[in-house]
């Protein structure tokens, strides 16, 4: 039964236990010794939680949700979770021990939800690179080819859910994060709308409105049902997403009609060159597209052309790692210095730290008109817009790279930043506007084995239409059932 569960996605596994055929603590149980088996080549879980879980899962307080007994791991980074190991990718946190004493309001959801945590996974120091190649824990290696990463910030828990350790992994993206990992390691990967899943209650909103919280997963009905779990304001948010009309699970099996979608496969603003193979993987899915009956042509929106982009997503970038820092103090109970943190976190904080007030400002209001610009090519014609439906690009600008290849030195530490764009050229600026976007896992390149995801963008508050596609898609060109060598 265990091999047959690794197969199972997370709404398969929670049928499972509504039946009665399996209970809880098998389902967990099962996925630690998938986790045992596994992860000292993936380097993907660095917190095992595994006497809780078990505790968890056979005891009375297990919440009779969706999900219940379904075993799941959690990053260590986007929240609290009580009474667990909060490091955030940085070693003095490691050193000192930091333990949370609450749930954030999204890991109370995902327990309400009756998932159980197996345990925590790694990522970058505060969340910083699109790998996961911290200084505290070390690489995450990619189930497909360990010789090369798994994307970042979210690397852990897509390398986790990759390899069969569990069906679901938490993610947050605030430049690519959910999205660039589900791309490396050939899952789904749905960034929601802007204010869709509460920050709550420690933050009303991250790095200026950049940052979404949600998961990756193999299959688009959990995702779509995971985000039936965990969106909704919470008391207190700033701001929220109008609700949606229906559940989204509901929108998976849905006809989307056909739609209208624009193909661009060169870097916004020039930032990157694109490889041949991930200009090739939008082609590809291009034509599926079109072979599903919606009308596909070059376009995109032309603020992508603009190039003051980079510039305004570091002000804010850097301005919030400073705030980050002030945490780590916080949390620590001590003085950050130059080597308790990375090189490249250290010239971001020196950044931010010559910043002022009004320069972060006008920033935030400079993307906001930005914004304005680029969703001109979603809004109706009557709107003075384009009246498309959906952008296709690339996910990245290059396939997963090798270890160490982005990554900071003390003697170079802007080599990573440099190198960090290839991989989050395409995923950043919907960041910056807030809109729906999703990474397909539709292609790989068969010399190294590695999956090659491309992106889909909606209009803001549109995960509908994207859920209906990404389950066309998924329907016509299956992919959960594939394995990568490293698998549980």
């Amino acid at each position: 039964m265990e091999s047959d569960l690794s197969a199972l996605d997370a709404t398969a596994q929670a049928e499972l236990v509504r039946s009665g055929e399996v209970a809880p603590l098998e389902l967990v149980d099962a996925a630690i010794n998938r986790v045992e088996k596994v992860n000292s080549e993936l380097n993907a879980v660095i917190h095992p939680l595994f006497d809780k879980a078990r505790a968890t899962a056979g005891g009375a307080e297990l919440a009779d949700g969706p999900f219940r007994g379904v075993p799941l791991v959690i990053k260590d980074l986007d929240g609290y979770s009580a009474g667990d190991p909060l490091h955030l990718g940085n070693e003095l946190l490691k050193r000192t021990g930091f333990v949370a004493d609450h749930d954030s309001h999204l890991f109370a959801k995902l327990r309400g939800a009756g998932f159980v945590v197996v345990g925590k996974t790694n990522t970058p120091e505060l969340g910083l690179m699109p790998t996961t190649e911290p200084t505290a824990y070390g690489p995450t290696r990619n189930p497909w080819n360990t010789g090369h990463g798994t994307g970042g910030s979210s690397g852990g828990s897509a390398a986790a859910v990759a390899s069969g350790m569990v069906p679901v992994g938490h993610a947050g993206d605030g430049g690519g994060s959910i999205r660039i990992p589900a791309s490396a390691c050939g899952l789904f990967g749905l960034k929601p709308t802007r204010g869709r899943v509460s920050l709550g209650p420690e933050i009303g909103e991250a790095w200026a409105g950049l940052v979404q919280r949600h998961v990756v997963t193999r299959t688009v009905r959990d995702s779509a049902a995971v985000l039936d779990v965990l969106q909704g304001p919470m008391p207190g948010d700033p701001y929220f997403a109008a609700p949606p009309a229906r559940p989204f699970l509901e929108e998976v099996g849905t006809d989307p009609g056909k739609l209208r979608i624009g193909v661009r496969t060169n870097a916004p603003a020039a930032m990157a060159e694109t490889d041949p193979e991930c200009v090739a993987a939008a082609q590809d899915a291009a034509q599926l597209l079109e072979s599903l009956g919606h009308h596909v042509e070059e376009a995109s929106p032309a603020a992508l052309e603009e190039t003051t982009l980079l510039e305004l997503f570091l002000v804010v970038l850097t301005t919030h790692v400073v705030s980050d820092i002030r945490h780590i103090e916080a949390m620590s109970g001590q003085t950050v210095g130059p080597d308790d943190v990375e090189p490249l976190t250290w010239v971001y904080y020196e950044q931010g730290m010559q910043g002022t007030a009004i320069s972060y400002l006008e920033a935030v209001d400079a993307s906001h008109a930005w914004s304005r610009r680029v969703a001109e090519f979603w809004a109706s014609p009557d709107q003075g817009g384009q009246g498309y439906d959906l952008l296709l690009t690339p996910m990245m600008a290059e396939p997963p790279p090798e270890i160490g290849d982005v990554v900071g030195t003390k003697d170079d530490p802007w080599h990573g930043m440099a190198r960090a764009t290839a991989f989050a050229a395409y995923a950043a600026p919907f960041n910056v506007t807030g809109q729906p976007a999703m990474s397909v896992p539709l292609y790989w390149e068969a010399s190294r084995n590695l999956p090659i995801g491309v992106q889909l963008v909606a209009q803001y508050g549109r995960e509908d239409v994207l859920l209906r596609v990404a389950a066309q898609l998924e329907a016509a060109r299956p992919w959960a059932d594939r394995r990568p060598p490293v698998h549980a």
